[in-house]
C-alpha cells in the first residue's frame, strides 16, 4: 500500500480515531482543536480533500464532515496501527487464571469469550479446532442383550463407544462381521471401509454397524465445526446495526455457521477483513479481527471479534492475539 505523506497520515490517523469514538463526521477545525495538529484549518480541509479524493474517507452528506472509508479503514490497519495500550496487559494477566484443568474445551472456551466481550465490547467468536481427519484402525463388537457396543479406535488414540439396538437376527452374523472388518481395515491404507464388497449374509449386521460410524463421523465433524459466540446483543447495540434488515443475514449466519466468521482461505493465519474484504455478505458492513490457534491434535482454532467497521482496531487485534496465545499454551 502505497505510504501517504505525513501530513496525510496524521489526518487520516485523526479522522479514524474520531469517529471510532465519536460515530460522527468531523470536520477539519474540529481535528485541529481536538488533536492539536500543527496545521491550519484551511490546510487541514485541503489534506482531507486529498484523501477523499483516494477514497480514504468520504463525506456522508454534503454539508457534513468526513469519514473513513472501508478503504480508509485499511490503509490505518496495515499503515497507520499504534501500539496497543496498556489494558491488553491487564487482559494477558486474567487469562493466566483460566485454565482447561477448571473446566470442559467448551466451558474454557465460553469463559474466554465472554471475557473478549467484556474487554472489547465486540461480539467474539471462537472455533472450535478442527482435528486433522483420522483414520479408523480398529472395530469391535460386543453383544449385550439387545444391544450393540461399538467401540472405534482411530490412529489419533482416539476411541470412540457407540450403543445401538441388535436385531436379534443379527446377532449370529457378529463374529464373521468383527472378521470382515479386521480384514477390511488391514488391506486399507487410510482406515476407509469398502461396504460394497460386504458379503450378501453380513447384509443386516453390516447396514447396522455402517449406519452407526456414519451417523458417528457426521455428529462427530459438526460438533468439531461449530463455534461458541458471545456478546450478540453488543453487535445489535450498534448504531450501524440499528436496522433490522441490515442484522438479519448476520443473525441467520450466526446461527447457522458462526464458524463461516473466519473464511477457509484464511483458516491457517490471522488477519483483518473489512467490509468487503469478507466473501460472505452478512458480514459487509462489519469488520472481523482474528487469529489461529493450535491444539494437540494439530487441529487448528481460531479467535474472532466482530464489530462494525468503526472499531478499536489495535486493541482488537492485541487481544485477539492474547486469547489465541492463551488457548496455544493451555492445548498444546
Amino acid at each position: 500500500m502505497e505510504t501517504l505523506p505525513a501530513r496525510q497520515q496524521q489526518v487520516l490517523r485523526a479522522t479514524v480515531n474520531h469517529y471510532v469514538d465519536t460515530m460522527e463526521p468531523v470536520g477539519s477545525k474540529a481535528l485541529v482543536r481536538r488533536f492539536r495538529l500543527q496545521a491550519s484549518s484551511s490546510t487541514v480541509r485541503s489534506e482531507m480533500g486529498v484523501l477523499e479524493n483516494r477514497g480514504l474517507l468520504i463525506q456522508p452528506h454534503p454539508s457534513s464532515g468526513r469519514i473513513p472509508s472501508p478503504d480508509g479503514y485499511r490503509h490505518y490497519v496495515n499503515c497507520l496501527l499504534p501500539p496497543p495500550g496498556v489494558a491488553v496487559q491487564h487482559l494477558e494477566r486474567e487469562l493466566t487464571h483460566i485454565s482447561l484443568s477448571l473446566a470442559s474445551l467448551d466451558d474454557l472456551l465460553w469463559q474466554l469469550a465472554k471475557r473478549l466481550t467484556d474487554f472489547t465490547g465486540l461480539m467474539s467468536v471462537i472455533i472450535r479446532p478442527a482435528r486433522k481427519k483420522s483414520a479408523l484402525e480398529e472395530v469391535r463388537l460386543v453383544q449385550s442383550g439387545e444391544r450393540l457396543l461399538v467401540m472405534l479406535v482411530e490412529n489419533s488414540n482416539h476411541a470412540s463407544h457407540l450403543n445401538i439396538r441388535l436385531p436379534l437376527q443379527a446377532a449370529n452374523e457378529l463374529e464373521a462381521m468383527e472378521i470382515w472388518l479386521r480384514d477390511q481395515l488391514a488391506q486399507s491404507v487410510n482406515g476407509s471401509l469398502d461396504w460394497t464388497s460386504l458379503p450378501t449374509q453380513l447384509h443386516m449386521s453390516g447396514t447396522i454397524v455402517k449406519d452407526a460410524i456414519d451417523s458417528h463421523r457426521n455428529s462427530h465433524s459438526t460438533v468439531e465445526a461449530g463455534a461458541v459466540f458471545h456478546g450478540m446483543s453488543r453487535l445489535v447495540a450498534q448504531p450501524e446495526f440499528s436496522q433490522s434488515n441490515s442484522l438479519r443475514p448476520l443473525l441467520e449466519l450466526m446461527d447457522s455457521q458462526p464458524a463461516a466468521v473466519v473464511p477457509m482461505f484464511q483458516s491457517h493465519q490471522g488477519g483483518v477483513l473489512i467490509g468487503s474484504e469478507h466473501p460472505h455478505e452478512a458480514l459487509l458492513k462489519c469488520a472481523v479481527v482474528h487469529a489461529p490457534y493450535k491444539s494437540s491434535n494439530e487441529g487448528i482454532g481460531h479467535v474472532a471479534l466482530v464489530g462494525p467497521m468503526r472499531m478499536a482496531y489495535a486493541t482488537a487485534m492485541a487481544a485477539v492475539s492474547s486469547v489465541a496465545n492463551h488457548l496455544n499454551r493451555v492445548l498444546c
